[in-house]
């Protein structure tokens, strides 16, 4: 009689346990303890990379300490006429606009580099062309080993180059993300994992990247949530986050009130 009381006893527990499990306001519990957990994880993420933030040098992670100063140009040199290479840039291609031209230094000699539009509509693609600044032959983007001297001109530290990559494409995660393309990716075999990014139509340095930089970006994307982009402060799941966040917030300083 005791053993089937008990029994009896046992299974209406787990009818109710069951029934509990399936209510409305246990299945709330039960999101609600999920959701703090969640809350909690990105509590700590915004914390950790606060703390990275705010104790790393900005000028380190950008690669500013491995970069020379800039090469100076001679004024001897007797630079060609702009109009002269424009005139042979016509011949070669339609120029419609001139968006900018510049004198740049690449390896020692001036070189005119030209952001154009070949088309009327100022929405096309822009156009870059190189030209030799005294001769005012144009010229065709940087080589392999043209970019890798550019590189090591650029970077302060001793170090063998380790390998060389050319980009013609860089997705939402990659390091050099929304940066001109071609590019050649010159990495270098340093403690600091040195790569440095020349742009193979505008001759000139983009980017260095190096191990804090590469930290930094990683716990900025943790930081604003944004795991498409990594760039996007303002998106919706930000956004969600930091309203759950504050009533989470508001509910715990109610309950300790009281």
């Amino acid at each position: 009689m005791l053993l089937y009381l008990a029994h009896f006893l046992c299974t209406e527990q787990k009818k109710c346990k069951d029934v509990m499990r399936r209510s409305f306001p246990y299945q709330i519990r039960k999101i609600h303890r999920y959701l703090g957990l969640l809350l909690g994880f990105q509590f700590l993420m915004w914390t950790l990379g606060g703390l990275y933030f705010s104790w790393s040098d900005i000028d380190e992670i950008h690669g500013d300490h491995e970069r020379k100063p800039p090469k100076l140009l001679r004024t001897d040199y007797g630079l060609v006429s702009p109009q002269v290479v424009l005139d042979k840039l016509r011949h070669k291609s339609p120029l419609m606009a001139v968006i900018s031209l510049q004198v740049i230094e690449l390896l020692g000699q001036p070189v005119y580099q030209i952001s154009y539009h070949d088309q009327a509509d100022i929405r096309t693609v822009k156009q870059v062309q190189l030209a030799d600044a005294v001769t005012g032959n144009l010229r065709s983007p940087i080589s392999k080993d043209e970019a890798i001297a550019i590189a090591q001109n650029a970077f302060d530290g001793v170090a063998d180059v380790e390998k060389v990559e050319f980009l013609t494409a860089a997705n939402a995660h990659h390091e050099y993300r929304k940066s001109p393309l071609p590019a050649y990716a010159v990495s270098f075999n340093h403690p600091s994992r040195t790569t440095v990014y020349v742009a193979a139509q505008l001759g000139t340095v983009q980017k260095f990247r190096n191990e804090k930089w590469r930290k930094f970006d990683f716990l900025w994307m943790l930081h604003t949530m944004d795991y498409s982009s990594r760039d996007n402060f303002g998106n919706l799941l930000l956004r969600v986050f930091s309203i759950f966040g504050l009533i989470m917030i508001t509910n715990l300083v109610h309950r300790l009130s009281k």
